[in-house]
């Protein structure tokens, strides 16, 4: 028996809604199970998405990977990543910066060389940190 793929859209033209699965069938014995089942998240990925995210797990999630195995740029790799989130309904969010390392970097060095005082290379630190 061939096994086609779940579908997961009506395909009455015009309708397009999201399927309800109603019914799991074991294949050996036969045994059925009737009512409301919702399907994770993964189970209702488009084709061109899921394709995505079984190669990124095949690659340990190493995008520079899947750029060079689908030949194609980074900030391509990286939207399509991106919309694969958005997909799944998990929200990306920018990591607030941190300090500049390089400046930081010249207060610390400033310090060691007895330029600034301890309280002064402090007080620098802290209003790196502040936006």
């Amino acid at each position: 028996m061939r096994v086609f793929p779940m579908p997961t859209q009506c395909p009455v033209e015009g309708c397009n809604r999201r399927l309800h699965v109603t019914e799991l069938v074991c294949p050996d014995c036969r045994t059925e199970i009737r009512g409301e089942f919702r399907p994770n998240e993964f189970a209702l990925l488009p084709p061109e998405h899921l394709e995505f995210l079984r190669l990124y797990v095949k690659v340990r999630g190493n995008l520079k990977e899947v750029e060079r195995i689908l030949g194609l740029s980074y900030p391509t790799i990286r939207a399509r990543f991106e919309a694969l989130l958005r997909v799944l309904g998990y929200e990306y969010q920018e990591m607030p910066e941190g300090p500049n390392p390089e400046e930081k970097e010249a207060i610390l060095a400033a310090l060691e060389k007895g330029q600034i005082s301890a309280a002064e290379a402090a007080e620098r630190l802290r209003a790196l940190k502040k936006p």
